[in-house]
């Protein structure tokens, strides 16, 4: 992919800033509907402010929604009326980055009970839902009102359901966050089974809006 061209007024632009442009200039001339910007550590590093911002220059440059991975899960969160969570993040994430996850969740009023890295296999492709429904299983506190599992590149999906079963609350992965409110965004009507009671709310659209 190559990057815009440097601006006129002599400023440089990131090549990630760069990317992000030319992906909007060509996502203006498709034929979607809603854009979705999928990375949970982008959004851990940048806040839920740069984030937000980051969102609504997205949404100009596209002129479509877009929607961000750790906002949708804010809103998700907000919509199941739950205030204490835990984190359950990839095992590729390292501590800092899971304080930073634990401080974007703190800076919109959540109480974040515990944020740690899953101890299963680092390369994708060898995660099992098995081992990621063990392991969260036996480390979420009964202080947490719902589990979130950050990482967009964390096979995670097929634990939602099981976990929810187990654990007896709601059960969020950064993916199924993200693909519930584009599909709001989008005035989809749908029914999901299988991946857990987010899919069985909506969000207003004073909140898609907020």
């Amino acid at each position: 992919m190559k990057p815009n061209c440097p601006p006129s007024d002599g400023t440089r632009q990131s090549p990630a800033a760069a990317g992000k442009n030319y992906a909007a200039a060509r996502l203006a001339t498709a034929s979607i509907d809603v854009v979705g910007y999928a990375s949970t550590s982008t959004a851990y590093a940048i806040g839920f402010d740069d984030e937000t911002a980051m969102v609504q220059r997205l949404s100009r440059r596209t002129g479509r929604p877009v929607a961000a991975t750790c906002a949708s899960a804010i809103l998700a969160l907000r919509v199941l009326d739950v205030d204490r969570i835990a984190l359950v993040n990839p095992p590729w994430f390292d501590d800092e980055i899971n304080e930073l996850g634990a401080a974007y969740f703190r800076s919109q009023g959540l109480h974040v009970v515990s944020s740690a890295s899953a101890h299963i296999p680092q390369d994708p492709r060898r995660i099992e839902t098995a081992a990621v429904i063990d392991w969260t299983s036996r480390h979420i506190t009964d202080d947490a009102e719902a589990v979130y599992i950050g990482g967009n590149g964390f096979r995670a999906a097929a634990a939602v359901d099981p976990l929810e079963d187990m654990l007896g609350r709601p059960v969020l992965t950064s993916n199924q966050a993200l693909l519930w409110t584009l599909l709001a965004h989008a005035g989809a009507i749908f029914q999901v089974t299988g991946y857990g009671q987010l899919f069985t709310r909506k969000p207003s659209p004073d909140c898609l809006h907020a």
